[in-house]
């Protein structure tokens, strides 16, 4: 019987257990592709660990480490050095982090990172909620989605977790989305030449259908009324101080227009659309001034 085998064309199998319509899978073929063979990623527990895989086997074509929950930061920090003290300053070292993971748990860590300049790039892919534990909430989880621990829709707003990344006057930070596949790559490529110098951070927006409820072949639909509803805005941030929208929305579509497609919302009280609608056009506002 002949047996046919095919190579995966990327850095990543063919085959990946992440759930029909993954956000995140989308997001990191982009990401690899763009890291390159000459890079080592550090991954957390997570809906990102599939990528590490089970015992010796794995979905990537480049070295990696599972690290624990909080320090995924500290150790590409770490393997960083070590490849700086062997003279392979040459090597890229990414971490690929959800938002508990990094909103949340990871947070001191990344904050010392960045701080220290250690030349890392740290990739957020958020889906909103702790996915791979059973859909809990986190602190990017936004107002009135409904979660496993948020029954009546989160109370309150989602951290300003780019504006935190910001605030150390790093190099390079942006956020991202799965909606807009040439803009996430063109990003990836700033933020990889970008550690040259210094650290670099990236937020991507990765739709999740298991935990918000829509439709596995919406994916990228739903991550681009995010866009267009001003929900996740498209931006990038120079040296903490350079603002740029690299998607700009001039007719935005009403948060309703987004929040429709998910069944997480579907219990939000008027009033909470409301204060959402408010935030978002307040928050694009402030965006654009700068």
């Amino acid at each position: 019987m002949l047996v046919m085998k095919s190579e995966a064309r990327g850095l990543i199998a063919h085959g990946v257990s992440a759930c029909a319509g993954c956000g995140l899978e989308l997001a990191a073929r982009i990401i690899f592709d763009v890291m390159g063979a000459n890079s080592v990623v550090v991954i957390p527990p997570g809906c990102a660990a599939l990528f590490s895989g089970y015992g010796r086997e794995t979905v990537t074509k480049i070295p990696g480490f599972q690290g624990n929950l909080e320090s995924t930061a500290a150790y590409a920090a770490g393997i960083k050095a070590g490849f700086e003290m062997q003279g392979r300053g040459d090597v890229q070292v990414f971490g690929l982090a959800g938002d508990g993971a990094t909103v949340d748990i990871g947070l001191q860590s990344l904050s010392g990172a960045l701080e220290r300049r250690d030349k890392i790039l740290y990739i957020c892919y958020d889906n909103e909620a702790y996915m791979n534990t059973g859909i809990q909430g986190s602190g990017s989880t936004p107002l009135a989605a409904w979660t496993t621990t948020t029954p009546g829709g989160k109370g309150v707003y989602r951290k300003d977790m780019v504006g935190i990344v910001a605030a150390h006057k790093i190099p390079y930070a942006a956020t991202a989305s799965v909606g807009y596949v040439d803009d996430l790559r063109k990003k990836m490529e700033k933020a990889k030449a970008a550690t040259a110098t210094g650290p670099a951070y990236i937020h991507v927006h990765a739709p999740c259908p298991t935990g918000w409820g829509s439709k596995p072949e919406h994916t990228v639909e739903v991550a681009k009324m995010a866009v267009q509803s001003l929900c996740w805005p498209l931006y990038e941030i120079v040296n903490g101080v350079e603002y740029t929208v690299t998607v700009p929305v001039s007719k935005p579509k009403p948060v309703t227009e987004y929040l429709k497609l998910q069944k997480r919302f579907s219990g939000a009280a008027a009033s909470q659309v409301e204060k959402l609608q408010a935030m978002v056009t307040g928050d694009y506002e402030q965006l654009l001034n700068r």
